[in-house]
C-alpha cells in the first residue's frame, strides 16, 4: 500500500513544503550561479526513470562550458569550478530535482538516476533497479555514495526495490540529512568527478573496446531521439 500510494502522495506533500520553505534560498543560488557560472543557470541531463522510462533530471548548474580548440567541452574535472564543487559538495545542485518529484519522474527516496551511457550497460540483474522512481537520495547513497564500487551500488540499489517500506524511507532520509551536513562520500578516490560505469567496465576488462563504442554510440542515439 505505502509503495504503490502513500509514498506517492508524501512525496508531492513534501516536494511542495520544500518549495516554500527554501524559496529564498532557490532565489539566492539562481543569483549565484548566473553570476559566476552563466547562463544557463539549471542544468538539464536526460536520465533513466522507472521502467527505463527517459526523462529531464534538473540540476544547478555546476560546470563551465569551456571548450577545446576543436568546439569540444573540456574534461569535466577542467571545467568543474571552485564554486561549482561547493555546490556539488554541498548538495545544493540537487534541490531542482525537487521539481522532477513533482512532476513524478523521481521520487525522495529511491535509486539515484544513472547517466543514460551508464543505462546502456546494466544487464537483466541491475535492470531491476529501475522498477521504481529514481530517488533524490538512496540505500547507497548513505552508505558510501561515490566512494563505493558499482557493484556494492548496485547491491543496495536492488536490496532496496526489494522491499521498499515508510520505515526504509525515513531512515534513509535522515541519514542523508547526516551525509549532507557531513559532506562525506563526495568524490571517489583518484577522480574528480564519479567514473562513468561503462568507462570503469571498459578500465577493468569487463567488456571489450568494440562493445564499449557500440553501447555508448547506442546511448546517444537514445538521448537523441527523446529530445527530437
Amino acid at each position: 500500500m505505502y509503495k504503490h500510494f502513500f509514498k506517492r502522495a508524501l512525496d508531492i506533500l513534501f516536494a511542495i513544503l520544500t518549495l516554500l520553505f527554501l524559496c529564498l534560498v532557490y532565489l539566492i543560488l539562481i543569483i549565484l550561479v548566473r553570476v559566476k557560472l552563466g547562463r544557463p543557470v539549471i542544468f538539464k541531463q536526460v536520465r533513466p526513470g522507472r521502467s527505463g522510462k527517459l526523462f529531464k533530471l534538473y540540476k544547478f548548474r555546476s560546470m563551465t562550458n569551456k571548450t577545446d580548440e576543436n568546439g569540444d567541452l573540456l574534461p569535466d574535472e577542467q571545467r568543474l569550478t571552485k564554486f561549482g564543487k561547493k555546490l556539488r559538495s554541498s548538495s545544493l545542485d540537487e534541490l531542482p530535482e525537487i521539481i522532477n518529484i513533482l512532476k513524478g519522474d523521481m521520487s525522495f527516496i529511491g535509486p539515484r538516476p544513472q547517466l543514460v551511457k551508464d543505462f546502456v550497460f546494466f544487464n537483466e540483474e541491475v535492470m531491476k533497479r529501475q522498477s521504481v522512481r529514481p530517488g533524490l537520495s538512496g540505500l547507497a547513497q548513505v552508505n558510501g555514495r561515490n566512494n563505493i564500487s558499482w557493484e556494492k551500488k548496485f547491491e543496495y540499489d536492488l536490496q532496496y526495490v526489494k522491499r521498499v517500506t515508510f520505515l526504509k524511507d525515513c531512515v534513509i532520509f535522515f541519514k542523508t540529512i547526516g551525509k549532507v551536513f557531513k559532506r562525506s562520500d563526495i568524490d571517489k578516490d583518484g577522480f574528480a568527478t564519479d567514473e562513468d560505469y561503462g568507462d570503469y567496465l571498459l578500465r577493468t576488462n569487463k567488456i571489450n573496446a568494440d562493445y564499449y563504442n557500440q553501447r555508448v554510440s547506442y546511448s546517444k542515439e537514445l538521448v537523441d531521439k527523446f529530445n527530437y
